[in-house]
């Protein structure tokens, strides 16, 4: 089963994303989708060939979870761009992040407070499937620090390659732009 890399031109034109950013970036994530479809078939051959216990498969084992996670968060993260409407106060999402968080404006200075913190990586709104309770997690690494049964709702990259080309080092700016085009009906999907 191959993977394809999923066409997301629709959001060249985005306020605050230059053309030469998300193609960039669109170049990136199609990286991972290639990588990933590579590492499953040469996993699929090492696993006929009885090739399993070599330090090779093993380290192609771990290798995946990076590419693999690379290509899925970068697809909810251009999924949920592409818009400029707000919040549905009324909506089971906004209901929840009042529910969890005290307030919208309280969930917003958290999340955006952990997308400013030092590092590269994402900032990922998660609903953990069991409570239901929603928490902003950063997620150092695609392959590490995932929240084990937890749904992610709402996604931001904030790798160097998502913002740099355009606001150097002012990732604060970028997340001003982030926030300017969000899909908030994807986000408002995922939730359940």
């Amino acid at each position: 089963m191959s993977y394809a890399a999923k066409d997301y031109s629709s959001l060249i034109g985005m306020e605050g994303f230059s053309e030469t950013l998300l193609k960039n970036h669109f170049t990136l994530y199609q990286g991972y989708v290639t990588n990933t479809n590579k590492l499953l078939d040469t996993l699929a051959l090492m696993l006929k060939d009885g090739n399993t216990s070599s330090p090779e498969f093993a380290e192609l084992k771990r290798r995946f979870g990076w590419e693999f996670n690379g290509m899925r968060l970068h697809e909810y993260y251009f999924e949920n761009l592409g818009g400029k409407s707000v919040l549905d106060a009324n909506g089971k999402l906004a209901q929840a992040i009042n529910a969890n968080f005290g307030s919208y404006d309280v969930w917003l200075k958290d999340f955006k407070a952990t997308g400013t913190m030092r590092g590269i990586g994402w900032v990922v709104l998660y609903q953990d499937g069991i409570s239901g309770k929603l928490i902003n997690f950063w997620i150092n690494e695609h392959d590490v620090s995932h929240p084990a049964g937890c749904n992610p709702l709402l996604i931001m990259d904030v790798f160097e390659h998502a913002f740099m080309i355009d606001y150097g080092l002012k990732r604060v700016d970028y997340i001003e732009a982030f926030f300017k085009n969000l899909n908030w009906a994807i986000a408002e999907a995922r939730i359940k």
